[in-house]
C-alpha cells in the first residue's frame, strides 16, 4: 500500500495592526486661503468652518475621542482662543510626520496661512459670517463603519478592566462559526469602551493554541501575543469592555499580497536613568525590490525623534518617515499617498532617539528610572512596520514574498540569536523549498530555547521524516504527541513515521487517533485505510479508503489503495 507525505506545518501567526478611527461620509472642497494676502475680514462660514470640518470634526464630534464636539460655529466659537493656541504651537491637529518624509495619505498639517486664519479671526471678534457660505457640515456613520458585516463575532465573556494601575493587555478569542473557506474583503473592530482601548491587533491562530491558554472557552487571557489582542488603560473606575469584529466577505480573490516588515531592536534598549540622547537602529537590506504601501513606527513614551530612510544601492538617502517630537498617544499607520518603489539592494534604516530624562514631560517615572524592553507602556519600544508588497524578480522564480521573509528572519536572528519565532519561520521555509538540512538545525535551536513545544517537536520530527532519519524523527513526533494529546498533525506525522518503518500496528493506533480529532480529513483517512491494509484488514481498509473519497473524490492516494485491493481480491 502507498503512504501520503508528511503534514506540511507552517509556523507563526498573521499580524494586522488595527487603528480606531470614525470616516467622513461626505467630501468638500476646501478652500485654500491666498498665500500672498490674508482676507481683510475673516469669518466662520467662509474660512474657518472649511478647515474645521476638514481636519478637527472627525475626532470632536459626539461619540469620538475629542473632549469637546466643532461641528457649530457655536461649539467652535467657544474654543476660539484654545483653538489659535493649540494650532499655533502644531499640537493640533495630531499629525506627527514631518514633511520632510514621503507624501502620506490623509496628511493634517496644517498651513501656515491656515494657522494665520484662526490668529485673525479670534483677533477679529471670531465672526460668524454670512451663513449662506457655510459649507455642509460633515456626516459621520454611527456603528459600522463600513454598513452591516458579513458576519459580527462578539467576544464570549467581558474582561473587567481594573480602576486603576499599569496598563493591561488582554487577549479575546473569536471562534468562526464557518465550515468553509471564504474570501475577507475587510475586518473592522469595535472595541467596547474606545476610552479604555488604546489599540488593538488582530492575530489568526493558525495552531489554535490561543485556546489552551484559557481557563475556560471564551474566557480570554493576558499578555499580547495571539488573536485579537488588546491594550487597555485603566479609567479611573471599574469598568467592563467586551469587543466585537465585523467581517466582510468577497468573492473575489485577492490579486495582491503585501507583506509586514518589521525593524526592531529591543535588545539594544537599557536606558540609564537621566539620559536624555540615547540612540537606538537597525538596519535591514532589501534581498528584492519592493512598493511601499504604509509605515507604522512604534516606541512608548521615552521616544522624541524616529527616523526612517532608505540608503539606495547608489548611496543616495531619502527620507520614509520623519517624527520630530513622537507622542504615543497619537500613533497611527501612515499610509502613502503613492506606493513608493524601493529597489534590490536599498537599506532600510531606523533610527530612534529616546530621552529619560526629568526634562521629558512624557517620562512615566518622576525621578526618571532605568527602563528596559517590556510590553508595558511604562517599558520601551523600538519597532518599524512597514508595509510592503514585493515584486517578482526575473533572476529568481520563487515567491518574492518568501525571499523576503527568508531575509528577515535571517536579520532577526542576527540581532538576537534567542528570537524564538525567527528560527521557527526560517525553518518552516526552508522545508517549504527543499533546504532541509538547514531546516532541521533552524528547528533544533528554537526547540533549545523553547524546550518541549508541541509544535516544534512536530516541525521537527516532519523534518526528520523528510529527510530519512526516521527513528530521531519518531522520538520527535511522539513528543509532540505526548506533549499536546490532541494536536492532530503530531499524531497523523507520527503514523507515517511508524508506516514508514514497517510497524503498521503503531501506524493504526496513532491515525485512528488522528481520525477522531479531525474527522472530516481525507489524507487520514485514506492512510488509516492503507495501514489496515497492510495489515490484512482488508474490510476495514475498504471503509476508510471510502469514507476518503467521500470526503474528497479526488483524493488520488484512496484511489490508488482501493484498486489495488480489488486487484488483489479473489476473482468469483
Amino acid at each position: 500500500m502507498n503512504f501520503s507525505s508528511i503534514k506540511q506545518i507552517r509556523a507563526g501567526f498573521l499580524s494586522v495592526a488595527i487603528l480606531f478611527s470614525s470616516f467622513v461620509a461626505v467630501s468638500f472642497a476646501e478652500r485654500k486661503p491666498n498665500s500672498q494676502q490674508m482676507p481683510s475680514r475673516v469669518t466662520f462660514s467662509h474660512d474657518i468652518a472649511p478647515i474645521v470640518f476638514r481636519y478637527c470634526a472627525s475626532c470632536h464630534h459626539a461619540g469620538e475621542a475629542g473632549p469637546f464636539p466643532l461641528i457649530t460655529y457655536g461649539d467652535v466659537k467657544s474654543h476660539a482662543r484654545q483653538i489659535a493656541d493649540v494650532t499655533s504651537r502644531h499640537l493640533m491637529p495630531p499629525w506627527l510626520p514631518s514633511q520632510d518624509g514621503l507624501p502620506l495619505d490623509d496628511d493634517s498639517h496644517l498651513s501656515g496661512e491656515q494657522i494665520a486664519l484662526f490668529k485673525k479671526w479670534v483677533a477679529d471678534g471670531a465672526l460668524q459670517g454670512n451663513r449662506d457660505e457655510l459649507p455642509p457640515a460633515p456626516k459621520f456613520t454611527s456603528g459600522w463603519q463600513l454598513g452591516t458585516p458579513d458576519l459580527v463575532l462578539k467576544a464570549t465573556a467581558p474582561f473587567a478592566v481594573p480602576a486603576n494601575g499599569s496598563d493591561v493587555y488582554w487577549n479575546f478569542i473569536f471562534r468562526s462559526p464557518l465550515n468553509s473557506s471564504r474570501f475577507i474583503r475587510a475586518i473592522e473592530i469595535h472595541p467596547g469602551e474606545k476610552r479604555l482601548v488604546h489599540h488593538a491587533n488582530l492575530l489568526v491562530d493558525r495552531t489554535q493554541s490561543a485556546r489552551r491558554q484559557e481557563g475556560s472557552p471564551g474566557s480570554g487571557f493576558p499578555g499580547m501575543e495571539l488573536v485579537l489582542n488588546a491594550h487597555l488603560q485603566p479609567s479611573g473606575k471599574a469598568e467592563s469592555i467586551q469587543p466585537s469584529i465585523g467581517i466582510y466577505f468577497t468573492n473575489q480573490p485577492a490579486t495582491r499580497f503585501p507583506v509586514l516588515l518589521q525593524l526592531d531592536n529591543d535588545r539594544a534598549l537599557d536606558i540609564p536613568a537621566g539620559n536624555s540622547n540615547f540612540l537606538v537602529s537597525d538596519e535591514f537590506t532589501l534581498p528584492g525590490g519592493v512598493q511601499l504601501l504604509a509605515i507604522y513606527p512604534h516606541a512608548h513614551y521615552l521616544c522624541r525623534d524616529m527616523l526612517a530612510l532608505a540608503r539606495f544601492p547608489d548611496g543616495a538617502e531619502k527620507t520614509l518617515i520623519h517624527i520630530a517630537r513622537w507622542d504615543l498617544n497619537w500613533q497611527a499607520v501612515f499610509r502613502l499617498a503613492q506606493p513608493e518603489l524601493l529597489p534590490q539592494g536599498t537599506t532600510i534604516v531606523m533610527r530612534y532617539r529616546y530621552d529619560n530624562s526629568s526634562d521629558n514631560i512624557s517620562n512615566p517615572n518622576n525621578p526618571p528610572q532605568r527602563v528596559r524592553a517590556g510590553n508595558r507602556a511604562v517599558d520601551e519600544m523600538a519597532h518599524l512596520w512597514l508595509q510592503v508588497l514585493p515584486v517578482a524578480s526575473a533572476a529568481d522564480s520563487r515567491d518574492p514574498r518568501m525571499i523576503l521573509q527568508e531575509a528577515l528572519a535571517r536579520h532577526h536572528i542576527e540581532n538576537n540569536p534567542d528570537d524564538f519565532e525567527a528560527h521557527y519561520n526560517l525553518a518552516a521555509m526552508l522545508q517549504l523549498r527543499g533546504a532541509t538540512r538547514e531546516a532541521v538545525q533552524q528547528y533544533q535551536s528554537a526547540l533549545a530555547l523553547r524546550a518541549g513545544d508541541a509544535a516544534v517537536e512536530n516541525a521537527l520530527g516532519g523534518a526528520l521524516l523528510a529527510s530519512n532519519q526516521i527513528p530521531e524523527a519518531i522520538a520527535h513526533l511522539a513528543a509532540a504527541a505526548a506533549a499536546r494529546p490532541e494536536y492532530f498533525d503530531a499524531h497523523y506525522n507520527l503514523g507515517i513515521a511508524q508506516a514508514t518503518t514497517g510497524n503498521f500496528p503503531a501506524a493504526v493506533q496513532e491515525l485512528t487517533t488522528a481520525v477522531k480529532l479531525k474527522p472530516d480529513d481525507a489524507g487520514a483517512e485514506a492512510n488509516l485505510g492503507a495501514a489496515f491494509a497492510e495489515l490484512g484488514e482488508t474490510q476495514k481498509a475498504i471503509l476508510h479508503l471510502n469514507r476518503a473519497l467521500q470526503l474528497d473524490p479526488g483524493n488520488g492516494l484512496a484511489k490508488e489503495n482501493l484498486e489495488a485491493l480489488r486487484a488483489a481480491a479473489p476473482q468469483p
